[in-house]
């Protein structure tokens, strides 16, 4: 087609011309309105960049001598970013004399290695760089498949909750119509009335006088 009959098409249709593939024998052009597909090719790029996840390299500092309490809580803190989606960079800090058993520090992170395996793999095998070894774990899952597991977990625990809130006002009746099940009555059934009258309980013997 002339550009001359796409240009007049274009008006009529009160639409834009715009040549989508230029490189293309004879260029290819697409009737559309310009203003409308640039503002959906920037919620797109918007989109895209709020989804894009980067990679974030945490530090998880070790003693040589460190006691099972602390490394619980060192591995814990690993555990929870690998399960995020990041990287861990295990590091032994040596003093003194420590510096002569580097086989020390090696056997502390393979055994760092094993207690987080379930979640990541050892990207940089332990390495002794003057006063420090260093070890790099990484995930097993990327960022954006963390984020898309914390969210379905989230959805999962929703219903269960509203489900919860909405038993409680059940369960709740149901103790206090069983509590009152349970109660004693406290009126005796052959109790004898009282009376108003104070000779009605005088003695037999000066009722007669």
């Amino acid at each position: 087609m002339r550009i001359e009959d796409a240009l007049r098409l274009a008006t009529e249709s009160d639409l834009d011309l715009v040549e989508v593939a230029p490189q293309a024998k004879p260029p290819v052009c697409k009737l559309m309105d310009f203003g409308k597909y640039k503002y959906e090719a920037a919620v797109k790029a918007r989109e895209s960049r709020k989804n894009q996840s980067t990679t974030v390299l945490k530090e998880v500092r070790f003693r040589l001598k460190i006691d099972d309490h602390d490394y619980n809580t060192k591995v814990g803190h690993a555990r929870r970013f690998l399960e995020a989606g990041d990287k861990v960079k295990a590091m032994i800090q040596f003093r003194g004399r420590e510096q002569q058993r580097p086989e020390m520090g090696v056997r502390l992170l393979q055994r760092f290695s094993q207690d987080v395996a379930d979640l990541g793999a050892v990207e940089s095998s332990p390495r002794q760089d003057g006063r420090h070894m260093v070890m790099v774990v990484g995930p097993l899952k990327t960022k954006a498949e963390a984020k898309a597991a914390a969210k379905n977990q989230a959805k999962n625990q929703e219903p269960a909750e509203a489900e919860a809130e909405a038993e409680a006002p059940k369960v709740k009746n149901d103790r206090r119509a069983r509590k009152n099940a349970e109660r004693l009555p406290t009126e005796k059934k052959d109790a004898t009335p009282l009376s108003n009258s104070m000779a009605d309980y005088l003695p037999d013997e000066l009722k007669n006088l």
